[in-house]
């Protein structure tokens, strides 16, 4: 007899049926096709995005379906998937209508830790790797009891665009590990990724500027340009993967975060 169909719910609290063991998955996050990888999968997952860079072997072998805000909606069709994996902030609203007409679609929504490891267990639920994803979580919640923070509790700003300059919110998984590293973020009265200018860091003056690898690729020469504006701010770059990805790059956010301290305290 066939399997039956599992019934679930994503994160934003939609019913829907899935088979028990998928084998023929489209990831559009790419923090999330890491997990699915990590989670032990490989064979059963078809297509991602171009941005789904880890793994490597994934990124070089597996169909690419477009970018996470433009994907290629008939050719996910013509893979035929059983379960794609989405996220609601990372991904458009309307394509992941398109896409439920023709297979579930599993949303995320993240905004903190709690929320992380929820997405992880569910998503080893749905994919039949249970097991693999209580070691994989027991893992993450170790390395975070582990985590130090900075015990001065200093300002700080994260920006993760130019032009214009774009921040993080209170609402934002950036500023959920920027509080547990034990830094105030300075734009937390505002939600999302909102536009700031010179102006507003200089109003603000953080004791600390991070300025993301991505999604916008901030580089030395940044650090100098914004240096002469805020000349007590101690500006770093930093890895985004580190403070966004919250997928099972979660295992090594804790020992990024200490590396981090003990250059900058």
């Amino acid at each position: 007899m066939p399997n039956s169909l599992l019934t679930v719910s994503d994160q934003m609290g939609r019913e829907m049926q899935v088979h028990p063991h998928p084998k023929r998955i489209v990831s559009l996050v790419p923090s999330q096709t890491e997990l699915l990888y990590d989670l032990g999968l490989d064979a059963e997952v078809l297509g991602i995005t171009k941005f789904c860079i880890h793994p490597d072997q994934w990124f070089r072998t597996k169909t690419r379906i477009g970018g996470t805000k433009d994907v290629n909606i008939e050719l996910i069709k013509s893979l035929e998937p059983d379960l794609i994996i989405a996220n609601k902030e990372e991904n458009e609203k309307e394509q992941i209508e398109a896409l439920r007409q023709f297979a579930p679609v599993w949303v995320s929504d993240i905004v903190n830790y709690s929320e992380a490891f929820t997405m992880i267990r569910s998503v080893a639920q749905i994919t039949g790797r249970v097991a693999h994803g209580q070691q994989l979580l027991a893992k993450i919640e170790k390395a975070f009891q582990q985590m130090p923070s900075h015990p001065l509790h200093p300002s700080a700003a994260y920006l993760i665009w130019k032009d214009p300059y774009m921040t993080v919110g209170s609402d934002t998984f950036i500023h959920n590990i920027l509080s547990l590293a034990g830094f105030q973020n300075c734009f937390a009265a505002t939600l999302r990724y909102p536009a700031i200018t010179v102006a507003d860091l200089q109003e603000k003056a953080p004791e600390y500027l991070f300025l993301s690898s991505e999604p916008y690729p901030f580089k030395m020469k940044h650090i100098k340009a914004l240096q002469a504006d805020l000349p007590h701010t101690k500006i770093h770059l930093v890895n985004g993967e580190m403070f966004s990805w919250y997928g099972s790059r979660m295992q090594f956010t804790p020992g990024y975060i200490g590396e981090l301290l003990q250059s900058i305290v």
